[in-house]
């Protein structure tokens, strides 16, 4: 019961509308105090939900771990994962660049995280992933590319009103995989934001083995499972000609595929193995599931069983409800977190939507780029990514700052790049997956450093 003094009423109010879940804590209230099992730290970290739909109780779920040094004059960085419909919080911060990693009840510290050089925002998008929700199911229907940009759009203008004093601050979006459809088209809105409100100091963005251009990048498998050995000259000869990547996803999701394409799938199937992890060639197949942003990508007409023998510590950690208190977080409508959604319905036709024009776009306002590569993906292979930039290089007329040459991470080397216009750069990350800060953390820093410095990759060691 509410108080009649007019104070009371007001505070009385705003605490029924917080436990609705109408409005959510300030961030006195979403400071993370401690997680359970992690080690003693000197740096912040925040989490919590941001509403993006007020009407329809829609909320996206963050991470967010300020920089270990000098949080005040370090830029933010917001990372996305792919999917669609896997989480930034599983995949990306406890799994690949974030501060910490679980390991058995606890956390142990990851030495080359990204928080190093910046202050990393690790979004859940769109809603239904991970701990985002909708208190109307109905929502998870039909979500699509428009629709995510414009709440990931919402979510950075309502998290700056949690967070004022980041809104000034240098910032920088970095995604990888369908990240390649997130990434610019929210940069986009946020330029169009800002011709009416300066809101958003946006100074790049960075894809990672992204999608950008549907036949492209997805047509370049087979030469790569050819120049790896993983096919045959006669399978790479009918998975050109016959029935290329391309047509067999845009058959597999309009639910008819051809007997033709079957037929060739098969082959190649077969040929690949299913002990060749295809998000990284190199590495043996024994791997958790929360790796698994590519799923969408990677469609599996032919039936095939993974063989998964690593216990998914990342599940198991985000699923305790210890942990879940000490993260702000809840599950709504579903019984436990999963690293990719299980209840989104995602319009998949909108990956033939090609993207590297809004990129195009992003240059011509003066926003840098760089796209990098694992080069050990064939999911969505370097050699597609690095055709897409240099095409569009030549359509805008950025001529060659730095020739292709290697790049070194202390004394090996950590791949290759170049650079149009010093503006537009692709790089390579030698020995990396599709999830490059997993598979090489010291490496991916090393170009995640460059990057946000505005510098050419090392050329010397």
């Amino acid at each position: 019961m509410c108080s009649l003094l007019w104070s009371s009423i007001v505070m009385c109010v705003a605490l029924q509308l917080l436990q609705l879940g109408i409005v959510h804590p300030s961030p006195s209230h979403i400071r993370i105090t401690h997680l359970p099992g992690q080690p003693q730290v000197q740096f912040q970290q925040f989490s919590g939900y941001v509403n993006v739909d007020d009407r329809n109780h829609q909320a996206l779920f963050f991470y967010f771990a300020e920089a270990e040094k000098d949080a005040a004059s370090k830029p933010l960085v917001l990372w996305l994962n792919g999917g669609p419909g896997c989480s930034s919080l599983g995949v990306g911060a406890f799994s690949e660049n974030g501060p910490f990693r679980p390991k058995g009840e606890g956390l142990v510290r990851n030495q080359f995280s990204w928080n190093r050089e910046a202050n990393m925002l690790y979004l859940e998008t769109p809603i239904g992933v991970g701990f985002s929700y909708s208190s109307d199911t109905s929502a998870y229907e039909g979500v699509n590319d428009k629709i995510t940009a414009r709440d990931n759009l919402v979510f950075l203008k309502n998290w700056f009103i949690k967070f004022p004093e980041y809104r000034n601050r240098s910032l920088f979006i970095v995604g990888e995989s369908y990240a390649g459809h997130y990434v610019p088209q929210l940069a986009e809105l946020m330029l169009q934001f800002n011709k009416k409100e300066k809101l958003f100091n946006l100074k790049g963005i960075a894809l990672g083995n992204p999608v950008l251009e549907f036949a492209t990048d997805f047509n370049s498998r087979a030469e790569f499972f050819w120049s790896h050995g993983l096919i045959s000259d006669t399978t790479y000869k009918v998975f050109t000609s016959v029935c290329n990547y391309s047509r067999y996803v845009r058959e597999y999701y309009n639910g008819a595929v051809s007997p033709v394409c079957s037929s060739v799938m098969s082959q190649v199937s077969t040929e690949t193995s299913r002990f060749v992890d295809k998000y990284d060639v190199t590495l043996d197949v024994c791997l958790s599931s929360v790796f698994s942003q590519t799923k969408v990508l990677n469609p599996q007409q032919v039936t095939e069983t993974i063989d998964v023998c690593v216990e998914d510590e990342t599940v198991n950690y985000l699923n305790r409800k210890d942990v879940q208190s000490a993260l702000h977080a809840r599950l709504v409508g579903v019984q436990r977190w999963s690293a990719c959604s299980n209840v989104l319905d995602y319009e998949l036709r909108d990956l033939e939507i090609p993207t590297i024009t809004v990129v195009g776009n992003l240059v011509l306002e003066g926003i840098p780029v760089l796209v990098y590569s694992g080069d050990q993906d064939s999911v969505i292979p370097l050699t597609g990514s690095r055709t897409l930039v240099h095409k569009l290089a030549k359509m805008l007329g950025l001529k060659t700052t730095v020739p292709y040459r290697v790049w070194f991470e202390k004394q090996q080397v950590g791949g290759w790049t170049q650079v149009y216009g010093d503006i537009l750069s692709f790089a390579t990350i030698r020995g990396a997956s599709h999830e490059a800060p997993f598979s090489q953390p010291e490496r991916s820093l090393v170009l995640f450093k460059s990057f946000l410095e505005g510098r050419p990759m090392p050329q010397e060691f």
